[in-house]
């Protein structure tokens, strides 16, 4: 009898097992991983949110940079991990929705290949030119440009950089040519741009500011279909007849596919709180980032279909294709 109540007593108790393993996560330090070198936007953005999440979460949030291939060193990491909520991968644009067109080798799918926890928020991108263009706003470079074919060339970071096919959507939707010049980096872009040796280019917000505000670069249009937080005054290219424009880079954090939809919502919700926080916000806030319109892994999911399906278009256009 003493052994029949025992058993039915584990018995009863087996129900509860799973619960008390999903209520037990994290028992050991989250990895998250940034696909990029240090010092970085995007490494600041996550060594924010990083640390931040002990007290959500109970156990201390590890950031390791493991960059290169334009993101797709640490985002082929992240996808072969073990799909348990311990390694997360802080994505953007490139390795979230771009590269997986860009170049001709990728060793993971940015749809099928993760779970998507949480979209941070996205850095608009914005059309600066060096004062000496003729131009005040996008309605009359647009005039110039088709009056003088060729003349007028942008910067970009990089081949298939965001601030490279946004110069070629822009082409596409405006009916422009205007010239790419490519760069090893946003820095020796922005500087031939300030000395005129290239016309404009399509940088990010948080670069293009300090330029803009003491009169070194004119903002002609935010490239986003809303206007930016810290430069409110400067209209969307959509507004200035170009409908439809949007480009910017957006920052999701994802896990390997498989991870278990529990431990995905304990993630969710401690991002959540984090980035509820009035000091993240304004953290945020003062380095350009908008939010993104629903926190749920659900949109995050849909959002990077879309940007994969979108940037595949582009990609193919402009004819950019990396090793």
């Amino acid at each position: 009898m003493r052994f029949l109540a025992t058993l039915a007593l584990a018995a009863a108790t087996l129900p509860l097992m799973p619960i008390a393993n999903a209520e037990a996560f994290p028992d050991k330090p989250i990895m998250l991983v940034i696909p990029f070198p240090p010092g970085g936007p995007t490494d600041a953005m996550a060594r924010t949110l990083a640390a931040e999440m002990q007290n959500r979460l109970g156990q201390p949030m590890i950031v390791e940079n493991r960059a290169g291939a334009g993101g797709n060193i640490g985002a082929e990491y992240v996808a072969r991990a073990a799909p348990d909520g311990q390694t997360l991968l802080f994505g953007t644009s490139g390795p979230l929705a771009i590269n997986s067109s860009l170049y001709r080798k990728v060793n993971y799918d940015p749809v099928k290949s993760f779970a998507p926890v949480i979209q941070v928020g996205h850095l608009p991108n914005i059309l600066v030119v060096n004062p000496a263009v003729p131009a005040k706003n996008v309605s009359e470079l647009i005039a110039y440009a088709k009056s003088n074919p060729g003349k007028l060339s942008y910067a970009s970071s990089g081949n298939g950089a965001s601030s490279h096919l946004a110069g070629v959507l822009f082409n596409a939707s405006a009916g422009v040519d205007l010239q790419h010049i490519p760069y090893k980096g946003t820095g020796p872009a922005l500087n031939d741009l300030l000395g005129g040796q290239v016309n404009m280019s399509f940088t990010d917000v948080l670069t293009a500011l300090p330029y803009v505000k003491t009169g070194k670069l004119r903002a002609l249009g935010v490239t986003t279909t809303e206007r930016s937080q810290v430069l409110p005054d400067v209209p969307t290219v959509a507004e200035q007849g170009v409908p439809g424009y949007d480009v910017s880079v957006f920052f999701g954090i994802v896990a390997p596919a498989g991870t278990p939809p529990d431990r995905i919502a304990k993630l969710n919700r401690a991002f959540v709180d984090v980035l509820a926080t009035p000091k993240v916000k304004q953290l945020f806030a003062s380095q350009g980032l908008e939010p993104a319109p629903s926190s749920t892994p659900q949109q995050l999911g849909k959002f990077i279909q879309a940007q994969t399906i979108k940037w595949a278009g582009v990609v193919k256009q402009a004819g950019a294709q990396l090793d």
